[in-house]
Formats: structure tokens, C-alpha cells, sequence
């Protein structure tokens, strides 16, 4: 009797005395300190799961628990199925919200009905599960492991600590789950390493307080990086088979704590600000935070005093999306020293108030991140090696008709004269390793060198600190070589689009791993394959070596997409022209090679029809943009009038996507008729009433995206134009985009302060997705897309978890984008003297 009582008490819902959930002013349910979000946001399949879809937890601000739906799997990784959404129905007076779902053979609802301060989530089904779905589906709620290192849990009473590192016993299972990385063989499942009718996780800690319990049936806690360092911690419990209607129900208490507010956060630049500079913090509050404090600036002194400097007041900005804004102006402080700004005790890291900033700011994308993305060569800095001579044995021709991951895929034939599985000689040199992965996307290639050109000549950036040796395929960080490091990459980037073309003839999709065990592959890059070239006539792992060098018979070679695409063609047109200029006069025989290359392309594309083959991401943009680029950089690589009649009959069309394209056609401007730029005036005054318009959009005054992939990029691209446009038209465009871009890159955004450029400002992205985020580290000078604004109102930044690909990957263009953006603040500064 004792023991079923101790039992009973444990399940008692720990939130009873709890704040009701409110659904009234939003559509999720809250109380102060605990959001549940059920389906606001929903699996897109741009890149499977993202660790946003069905019910989550924000929890005293930060989201802690997502993915709560029907899966087939205990700890589903990213390429394993998923429900697909169908509707949504919210009862506001009823507090109920539902998500009708479907999978291929059953339907199913998921509801959540707020009970007090809990929710009551059930599973419904109109009629029982196919027998070949019973033991496979069961709701799943998953915690990101990050929330809850260091702390306990209880289940069913029972007291243990979670766990920092997975260590669960494992069975084998005939089926493989691809979260696993396996290519071929069984499969294994982690056995959970807690089970109950009751779950409590961070009993001592109410900002972390959740309880889950069970209406019959046991509770299973698994641990999703037993099979992917990415993996969660998952709640889960099967559907019983033979049963229809209400078939789970789930009782979610997370506790509230009375009176919560998220603490301020003061948005501001990591970096500093230039003396001259307009300065402005956007502190970040808690709707329901009423105080009226007057935030102070403090300048710090050698002795470490802190001097107190005056302030306007603070103006209220307004609401944008969850939070409250005030705003201050501290424009009028020129004096250089050292600051700090604080608000109600929340205390900023120092900032600098002085001249050159932005001299130094490029330096580690430009030393570091740059030199460390590229392929086909060991990178080495210091004592460090940051990975060897990567992909020697590229590359395969892909399979037809294959639908592959990170949106590559295979048409019905191949285009080139190469078999499906067949080597396709030449393709193991240059590139970049496309964001925080490990294949070389073709229109990165080309979007980095075009941006890289565009700062060689405006800025001309001599900066020499990277030695790199061709032959040796080499890389040494630090060690100056006597050609600027700029124009080095421009080099490697175009030395891979040359050897597509030598190696097929026309531009290529990319080339990427054939499995998702290799993709998934972290560490360092020469360690994917064997760098040897496959040779089917050898048994698997043996390994011959003869006048054409080594051969394998283990099938680890990338695999490269090379269905014809036209914008690809174009967009590689327009980068080998760019770099034709650069190494003029340095290297006239490769500038040469690029140039007739360049020339060659367009010359057969405008000749024949064009090849419009498109999928996701990795086929070029839009067709007549790429055309409209190759133009401008031929036109400018050869004064040829004929390139500039194809730049004036495209241009009407280029309009239409100013924002995209006003910088290429600035690029123009020298060669082309006053028509042309009269044009491009009416389009600057249009772009600035339209920039003038953000300021009230938001209270950063820059672009902010929301989807499933956040905005750095677009910010940068607004501060980029921004400047084409000023250095075009300085009576219509000002300078504040650039410095208002710049702003936000290093942290005045939502969400948080930190420096979405890895190791640039005082606080910066130190835990990001790059090659290296399974350490939880990051490289240096990485751009990360910044703040990811979830559905319906909840910007994120996270710094405890580098998966969150949508926030953290470092991209290759941003990073190029970033030293230019920098340069062009520099020479912004440098006229003002």
C-alpha cells in the first residue's frame, strides 16, 4: 500500500499550482516564463528536419523542446520520413489547438487542449494503425541536450542525472534508419535509458521544470546521439495497435515562474563604432515588461573606473514581432575609449568608440575561414592541421534519374560522355567546401569569385598572410608568400570551374558525397575517402598501385551532378571573365585561359537553345540574372560593344529584381549609354524609399527574412547595394545601409547581442556550424545567417547548439560578401577624414 501510494503522489501533475496558459493574444499557449507552440511551424523539406515542426517549448526564453509529433522512429534523424502536414484548427475560446496530419497509409490528429497551467496533447486516429506501423509509430517530444547537461531527472520517482556524452546499450535491428549514416548492412537503435509513467526533468531548476506524464502506458527517454552527434533527447511512447480514437494522451506541465520576464538584451555592435559613426542600441524587452529604466553609457577608464557619460532618453520604438523596443541614440559620444552600455544591471562586453575599426575586422575570414574552406589542398595553421589534402579521387558521374541529398539531383541522362559510376578525370583541384559540408557547389564557386574580383578592384586588398602551394597542394596559415591572399582564392575557385570544363565541357551541379554516411562525416576532410580512385575490378578495401597511380576498390568517391544547365554556364562565364581581370598582368597566361573560356561559353550558349534543368538550390539563378552577369563581366574583361547591347536589352527585365541585381548593373554604368543611367536612377530613388521603409519595419532598419534559412545573407546583400548605389548616385543614396548591415552582423539584431562573425567583436558566434561543430567550437571569420525568425514571433539565435543549420552554418559567398562589406565601410571612413 505504501509503495502505490509513493507511485500515485509521483504523478500528480507538478504544475497544479501553476499560472493558467493563456490563448488569447497569440496563437500558441503561454504563461510567464512557458510557450507551447503547437504546429505554428512545420516540417518544409527544403532540408528535412530542421529541429522546428509540431509541438515546442519555449521555456523562460529559450526553446528547449521541438518536434512533438507521430514518428516511425525512436530518435528520427534528418532523412528519416516524417508526418506530413495537412491543417491547422485553433479554438481560442475553447483553448484547443489541432494539427491534422497524414502519413502514406494512416491519418491522424494531434491535439493539445490547455488544462489549467498544463496541456493535454492526444493522438487521435479515425481508424487503427496498419499492422505494419504498430511498434514503428509513437509520439515523440524532443529536448535539446544543451538545456539539460548538468542537471537531474526523475522517472517515476527514481532520481538520475542526464547524460553529457550518450553511452546506451544499442540492439541491432534489420532495418537501417538513415539518422545512422550506415550505407548498407543492419541497422541499430539505441534502447532507452529511462522508462515510466512519469518523466521530470530539472526538478532542481524551475527555468528547465517540465513534467510529463503518461494517461496509461510507460514513458520511454532515449538518446538521439547515440546514432548522430545532432541528436536530441526523445520522450516517446508507441501507439497501441486495434485501437482508434483517442489513443496517447500526454500530460505537459512546464513550470512557470510567477512574474517572469526575459531579461533585456542590449542589441549594439561587438565591434564598436567609428567616432564619427550614427550609434544606436535597440534594447530588447519582454512584452510584458512595463519598467520604465533609463539605460546608462559608462566609458572605462585605465584605473578601471567606470565614468558615467550623459544620454538622451531612451525613445520607445514599438513592438516587433514577440518583444518591446526602446531605442537610444548616442551618436553625439566621439571621444575614443572604451565603453560599456547597461540597462537595469544587464551590462554589455566592452566596445571601442574609435578610428580603423573596420582595417582589422576582415582579417580572420580573409586569414582563417576562407583558406580553411578550401578543398583539394591540406590547410595548416601552426601547430594545427585544419584538414589534409582533401578528395584526391574525385570524381564519379552520378547515377541517372537519382534524387540525392542537399538538393543535388541526376536527369535522365548524363550530358557528358561518361557512363553512370564511371571517374571523370581532371575534377580533383580547387573550390570551396560548399557552407559547414563537404561538397563543392558550383554557383558558390562562382559567387565567391565574382565577389572576391569586385573587392580586388574596388579596394585593391593587397593583404598577404596565406602561403599556398600549387603543386604540393599545400596551405600554411600566417605565412606570407608574396601574392595577395585575395587573389589567390580567386585562383582556386576558378581553377575548379576550368576543370569542369575540361573535364565535361559544360558547368556542373557540384560534385557531393555518394551516401549519408559520408555526408554526414565531421572532422576533417581528407579523412571522407581514401583518396584513391575506384576501380570496381578490386574487392572492396583492397587497394592497388601502378603507372596510373592508386586505385581502391572502396566506392568512397564523390559522385558529380552534371545534368546541363544553362544559368550554371552563364554564372561560370561571368566569374572566369571577373578573374581574367584580376590576374591580368600578374599571371597573363592563366588570364588569358580564363578569358577564352569565358568567351567560349557565351558564344556556344548564345547559339543554341537553352538547357533550363532546375532542382532546389544547385542549378544557378534565374536564367536571363546569370545571362545579365556573364554580359556585364565580359563587357567589362573586353570593352566589347556586343556584350554591351546583350547588357542593355536585359536590362528592363533586371529591374524588376533590383534588389538583386542593382550591383551589377552599377558595374555597367562606365560603358553604357545616359539612357541606361538614367534608368538606374529611377531604380535608386525606388530602392531608397524602399530601404527609408525598413526603419519601420523593424527597429534595425535591414532586411530581416523569415523562413527556414536566416538572413545574414540578404543583409549583406542590402549593405552591398546600398554602397553600389551611394558610390553611383550619392545624391540619392547615403551610406547609413552599410553601416547599419555592419551593425547587425556584429549584434545589433534580435534575439541576442553576439557577432554573427565568428571571433570578430568582444562576444561573437563561438559555438557554429562549421566542419568542426561537433567539438562545439567554431573558424574563425565564419558568417553564420544570423537570426532565424520562427513562426508566429520568435526570432532565435542559439549559441549552446552549433546543429541549428538555419542559424549557424557558415556560408562561402557571406564570407566574401563580409570583406567586402568591411572594405566598403573602411573607404567610407577614409573619405570622411
Amino acid at each position: 500500500m505504501l509503495l502505490a501510494a509513493l507511485i500515485g503522489a509521483a504523478v500528480v501533475p507538478a504544475s497544479a499550482q501553476e499560472a493558467p496558459l493563456r490563448l488569447d493574444r497569440a496563437d500558441y499557449f503561454e504563461a510567464p516564463g512557458v510557450n507551447w507552440l503547437i504546429f505554428s511551424n512545420v516540417n518544409e523539406g527544403l532540408f528535412a528536419d530542421a529541429k522546428i515542426s509540431g509541438v515546442e517549448l519555449i521555456h523562460q526564453g529559450i526553446r528547449t523542446a521541438t518536434n512533438g509529433d507521430v514518428r516511425l522512429a525512436a530518435t528520427p534523424g534528418q532523412w528519416d520520413p516524417a508526418g506530413q502536414f495537412v491543417s491547422r484548427r485553433v479554438d481560442k475560446a475553447a483553448g484547443v489547438i489541432e494539427a491534422a496530419m497524414r502519413y502514406p497509409g494512416f491519418t491522424y490528429t494531434v491535439r493539445a487542449e490547455r488544462r489549467g497551467g498544463s496541456i493535454a496533447l492526444s493522438v487521435w486516429l479515425d481508424r487503427p494503425l496498419p499492422d505494419d506501423m504498430v511498434g514503428k509509430a509513437g509520439l515523440n517530444l524532443e529536448f535539446v541536450p544543451a538545456a539539460y547537461w548538468h542537471r537531474s531527472y526523475l522517472a517515476d520517482g527514481r532520481p538520475a542525472l542526464f547524460p553529457r556524452h550518450p553511452a546506451d546499450a544499442m540492439q541491432l535491428t534489420a532495418e537501417r534508419n538513415p539518422a545512422s549514416g550506415r550505407s548498407d548492412g543492419p541497422g541499430a537503435e539505441p534502447l532507452p535509458f529511462a522508462t515510466g509513467r512519469q518523466l521530470v526533468f530539472s526538478p532542481e531548476d524551475p527555468a528547465r521544470h517540465v513534467t510529463i506524464t503518461a494517461g496509461e502506458g510507460n514513458l520511454s527517454l532515449f538518446d538521439g546521439r547515440n546514432q548522430a552527434d545532432n541528436g536530441w533527447y526523445v520522450v516517446r511512447q508507441l501507439i497501441p495497435g486495434g485501437r482508434s480514437g483517442k489513443v496517447i494522451e500526454w500530460t505537459l506541465d512546464a513550470k512557470s515562474v510567477p512574474g517572469w520576464l526575459r531579461p533585456p538584451v542590449i542589441a549594439h555592435s561587438q565591434l564598436g563604432y567609428l567616432p564619427g559613426a550614427r550609434k544606436i542600441a535597440t534594447i530588447e524587452l519582454d512584452r510584458d515588461d512595463k519598467r520604465q529604466l533609463r539605460p546608462s553609457l559608462l566609458r572605462v577608464e585605465a584605473s578601471g573606473k567606470l565614468v558615467p557619460v550623459q544620454l538622451p532618453a531612451a525613445r520607445e520604438w514599438g513592438r516587433y514581432l514577440r518583444y518591446r523596443y526602446l531605442q537610444v541614440d548616442f551618436s553625439g559620444v566621439k571621444t575614443p575609449g572604451t565603453y560599456l552600455l547597461d540597462y537595469g544591471g544587464t551590462r554589455t562586453a566592452p566596445f571601442p568608440i574609435a578610428s580603423g575599426l573596420f582595417d582589422r575586422a576582415w582579417h580572420q575570414t580573409n586569414d582563417v575561414y576562407l583558406p580553411v574552406a578550401m578543398d583539394h589542398v591540406a590547410v595548416n595553421e601552426a601547430y594545427r592541421v585544419w584538414h589534409g589534402d582533401s578528395h584526391r579521387d574525385d570524381a564519379r558521374q552520378a547515377p541517372l534519374n537519382h534524387e540525392h541529398i542537399d538538393l543535388y539531383r541526376q536527369g535522365p541522362t548524363t550530358d557528358t560522355k561518361f557512363k553512370p559510376g564511371e571517374h571523370i578525370p581532371g575534377l580533383a583541384v580547387g573550390g570551396w567546401l560548399d557552407a559547414g559540408d563537404f561538397d563543392i557547389r558550383t554557383q558558390t564557386q562562382y559567387q565567391v569569385i565574382r565577389q572576391l574580383v569586385d573587392a580586388w578592384e574596388l579596394f585593391a586588398i593587397d593583404r598577404d598572410t596565406v602561403a599556398v602551394d600549387w603543386d604540393a597542394r599545400k596551405v600554411d596559415l600566417h605565412v606570407p608568400d608574396g601574392t595577395p591572399d585575395i587573389l589567390q582564392q580567386i585562383r582556386h575557385g576558378s581553377l575548379q570551374l576550368l576543370a569542369q570544363y575540361d573535364a565535361v565541357g559544360h558547368a556542373i551541379h557540384g560534385i557531393v558525397e555518394p551516401d549519408v554516411g559520408q555526408y554526414t562525416h565531421l572532422g576533417d576532410a581528407a579523412s571522407k575517402t581514401d583518396g584513391l580512385i575506384y576501380d570496381p575490378s578490386l574487392k572492396p578495401y583492397e587497394r592497388a598501385y601502378d603507372s596510373r597511380g592508386g586505385r581502391s576498390g572502396t566506392p568512397d568517391d564523390r559522385w558529380a551532378f552534371t545534368s546541363r544547365a544553362t544559368a550554371l554556364d552563364y554564372g561560370s562565364a561571368a566569374a572566369l571573365a571577373a578573374a581574367s581581370r584580376a590576374w591580368r598582368g600578374r599571371d597573363d597566361a592563366f588570364a588569358r585561359r580564363c578569358l577564352n573560356r569565358a568567351q567560349r561559353i557565351w558564344e556556344l550558349e548564345q547559339a543554341r537553345p537553352p538547357a533550363t534543368f532546375r532542382h532546389g538550390n544547385t542549378t544557378g539563378g534565374p536564367l536571363d540574372v546569370e545571362e545579365f552577369g556573364a554580359a556585364v563581366e565580359l563587357l567589362l574583361a573586353t570593352g566589347d560593344r556586343r556584350y554591351a547591347a546583350r547588357v542593355e536589352a536585359l536590362a528592363p527585365a533586371m529591374l524588376k529584381r533590383f534588389g538583386f541585381t542593382a550591383q551589377t548593373m552599377v558595374k555597367a554604368l562606365p560603358h553604357m549609354p545616359s539612357a541606361y543611367r538614367a534608368m538606374l536612377e529611377a531604380a535608386a530613388r525606388d530602392w531608397t524609399v524602399q530601404a527609408d521603409a525598413m526603419r519601420k519595419a523593424n527597429p534595425f532598419g535591414v532586411p530581416i527574412t523569415e523562413g527556414s534559412w536566416a538572413g545574414s545573407g540578404a543583409v549583406l546583400g542590402f549593405g552591398l547595394t546600398g554602397y553600389a548605389l551611394h558610390r553611383a548616385f550619392p545624391e540619392i543614396v547615403d551610406a547609413g545601409p552599410v553601416m547599419r548591415a555592419l551593425d547587425f552582423l556584429h549584434g545589433h539584431h534580435p534575439a541576442s547581442d553576439r557577432s554573427l562573425v565568428s571571433g570578430v567583436g568582444a562576444v561573437s558566434k563561438e559555438v557554429a556550424y562549421g566542419s568542426n561543430r561537433a567539438d562545439f567550437s567554431f573558424i574563425p571569420g565564419g558568417v553564420v545567417p544570423g537570426i532565424l525568425v520562427l513562426k508566429p514571433d520568435y526570432p532565435e539565435s542559439r549559441d549552446d547548439w552549433p546543429f541549428f543549420w538555419g542559424q549557424n552554418e557558415y556560408v562561402v559567398p557571406e564570407g566574401a560578401m563580409y570583406i567586402a562589406l568591411a572594405h566598403a565601410a573602411r573607404q567610407l571612413e577614409r573619405a570622411a577624414r
